[in-house]
């Protein structure tokens, strides 16, 4: 669940173009300690000209060596590289884990459809649970096409019967019908269904 995929955030904050896995740093250190197949011994063979001639690398995953050539500017400039990618990640984990998206993740979709299930929450769950959607709303709601909200009861209740396009007064008028919904409705076994069978009804919904 994030705002933009993995990929293109790497590529937006040039962490992929910086080539900074362990892979990519290797090669700009050092070269790979070859091995080859000797037929005479039936066997492959690892070149012995380097040893203890370069500080050598063994990678865990596949066990492939490699020679360490890089001066310590060069090591050192990758080291300053790191960290400022540690920090983005830092900075982009606590974007994903604030505000509403702590508890919703990150919308993508542009076209969705918010279902209502209150169940049969105490008043003061009900209103948190009205804080809560509230904060979605305002913080990412606001930022795609168009949305909907449908109540689950027994007799359930659109905001809209149709997704409507998002504008700062559809949010506010979304806000103001959520905190004026009755706390108790009658509910069946099948609302929370129905609710959702209502919603993915709309065929521009995406979400």
């Amino acid at each position: 669940q994030s705002l933009v995929s993995s990929s293109k955030w790497l590529q937006r904050y040039g962490l992929k173009r910086n080539k900074l896995s362990l892979s990519q740093i290797l090669s700009q250190i050092g070269f790979q300690h070859r091995k080859d197949y000797v037929t005479t011994l039936g066997k492959p063979v690892a070149s012995r000209y380097a040893d203890g001639l370069f500080p050598q690398y063994e990678r865990a995953q596949d066990g492939s060596v490699y020679n360490l050539t890089a001066k310590k500017e060069l090591i050192l400039h990758f080291v300053d590289c790191l960290m400022g990618a540690i920090e983005l990640y830092k900075q982009r984990m606590e974007w994903l884990t604030s505000e509403s998206r702590q508890m919703f993740g990150v919308i993508q979709e542009q076209c969705i459809v918010i279902v209502l299930d209150f169940g049969i929450a105490a008043p003061t769950e009900f209103d948190l649970c009205r804080n809560a959607l509230s904060m979605v709303l305002v913080e990412q709601v606001i930022q795609i096409a168009r949305f909907n909200l449908i109540r689950a009861a027994q007799d359930l209740v659109k905001w809209q019967q149709k997704c409507t396009p998002v504008s700062e007064h559809a949010v506010e008028s979304a806000v103001t019908w959520l905190w004026k919904l009755d706390h108790i409705t009658a509910v069946s076994h099948t609302s929370s269904a129905e609710a959702l069978l209502e919603a993915m009804g709309d065929e521009a919904v995406s979400s």
